[in-house]
């Protein structure tokens, strides 16, 4: 088999494995945390040359299943919303702590439906209250509870 092919075949088990190819994921998380593919890497816990065999579908998979853990991590944390206004110190302290993390990998632990928990948290609030009361819930929170006043805007204006 040509390389060409293995890579088509490595990106296609790719996306079934973990519903889209690395590379696309490793690239959203680059550009939102502003750093560089080898630093990036180091946070991970993989070698900067593995992390581009597996962006470019040279390599199927993570093998360390604790990498692909603080990958799931630091898409997660691109929710906080300091993180996602693109805060220099708070994308730092996110960085460090995912590159800190020990975190542990089991049928019960491993962070696999967090968008779909996220959704259902939004719907049942959604279900909960009106569009304009969320958002002016949202207002009053943010001084104090700035994460949950983002959650409770997000839900009014999804609605």
């Amino acid at each position: 088999m040509d390389d060409h092919k293995i890579v088509q075949r490595n990106i296609a088990l790719q996306r079934e494995w973990y519903g889209e190819p690395l590379g696309d994921r490793v690239r959203r998380l680059v550009v939102a945390f502003d750093v560089s593919q080898a630093f990036l890497a180091e946070v991970l816990g993989i070698s900067a040359p593995m992390l581009s065999q597996v962006m470019s579908g040279r390599r199927a998979k993570i093998g360390n299943p604790v990498v692909l853990a603080r990958m799931i991590m630091l898409e997660r944390k691109c929710l906080v919303p300091e993180v996602a206004a693109g805060r220099r110190d708070a994308l730092m302290a996110a960085l460090e702590d995912v590159r800190d993390a020990r975190p542990t990998v089991g049928r019960d632990t491993f962070p696999v439906n967090a968008l779909s928990e996220e959704r259902a948290a939004l719907s049942a609030l959604r279900d909960t209250a009106e569009d304009e009361d969320l958002v002016e819930a949202a207002k009053r929170l943010d001084d104090d509870f700035p994460a949950l006043a983002d959650l409770l805007r997000r839900a009014g204006q999804q609605g």
